[in-house]
């Protein structure tokens, strides 16, 4: 989430309704709360609502890459990509990471064939990219759907998302109040070491209360999860950011009232599916 360690410019000529983040804080708190409810609402109901959900939001974030990419004289192979999100989502939530794997493999070789329709002008690039965005979206979402199908899969689902949004309100919070030394002012300089330093403290609080409260676990083990969710989270902002500005844009898309594009909200949760899995394997057997 490009916001999650904040601010360090000064806001004064943003308008009114905008925060010193440069969003407008009440729709995006709105917008967040909304979408939120939705998916606590399928976790602990029916499922497989939520593995629609999540690939849903898949789909549009691959529009929303396709658009961008096309910016800059890249076309992705999207056939390929919608299909592949649907079915990774599904067949990995049903069998597990082998099918996550065979499905991300038939992608690249679906791709491979259906980009050769075009001619070979272009080619490389118009593959290479598209394997990039079946790499980022339909094969990293596959570790949700690992997740969610352990016995605590939504407990564990749910600490997932909620490190992630800790990450980016501790980040916002301490660099709104203290943000003075941006991180790599090259690629988002609204993001400062105090901001981070909020995310950390925050995260790892949360953590070590949700590893006890949710799934009896030592609280250490929260802790730690918490801290290195905040480095990877951080890590995505950056990468998102640094994929904003090569393709020239400010935002994915103006989808959500005050976030910007699903692939604006998305940047944080990407890389910690995987690493949210890991950790969870290792500290929990999950």
């Amino acid at each position: 989430m490009d916001d999650a360690v904040q601010p360090v410019e000064d806001a004064a000529a943003e308008p009114a309704k905008k925060s010193k983040a440069g969003r407008n804080l009440p729709a995006a708190i709105g917008v967040g709360v909304a979408i939120g409810g939705i998916a606590l609402l399928t976790l602990f109901t029916y499922q497989w609502l939520f593995v629609i959900l999540a690939g849903t939001a898949i789909c549009i974030g691959i529009w929303e890459i396709t658009n961008s990419f096309a910016n800059v004289g890249i076309r992705i192979a999207r056939t390929p990509l919608y299909l592949g999100a649907v079915a990774c989502s599904a067949a990995t939530y049903q069998w597990g990471v082998i099918a996550q794997l065979v499905t991300f493999g038939a992608i690249v070789v679906f791709v491979l064939m259906w980009r050769i329709r075009r001619g070979t002008d272009g080619y490389v690039k118009d593959v290479t990219a598209t394997v990039f965005t079946a790499a980022y979206l339909p094969f990293m979402v596959g570790f949700v759907m690992l997740t969610l199908r352990q016995g605590d899969g939504p407990q564990l689902v749910v600490i997932f998302v909620a490190l992630t949004i800790a990450n980016d309100v501790g980040g916002y919070a301490a660099g709104v109040l203290f943000g003075k030394n941006p991180i790599a002012p090259q690629i988002s300089p609204k993001k400062s070491w105090e901001g981070f330093a909020g995310s950390v403290v925050v995260a790892m609080s949360i953590g070590a209360w949700l590893f006890v409260w949710l799934v009896d676990a030592p609280w250490w083990q929260g802790a730690i999860t918490g801290a290195v969710m905040t480095v990877a989270a951080t890590a995505g902002d950056f990468a998102e950011s640094a994929i904003k500005r090569d393709l020239g844009v400010k935002d994915m898309s103006k989808l959500l009232p005050g976030h910007g594009g699903v692939m604006d909200r998305l940047d944080s949760l990407i890389p910690n599916a995987f690493v949210s899995w890991a950790l969870f394997y290792f500290f929990l057997g999950s």
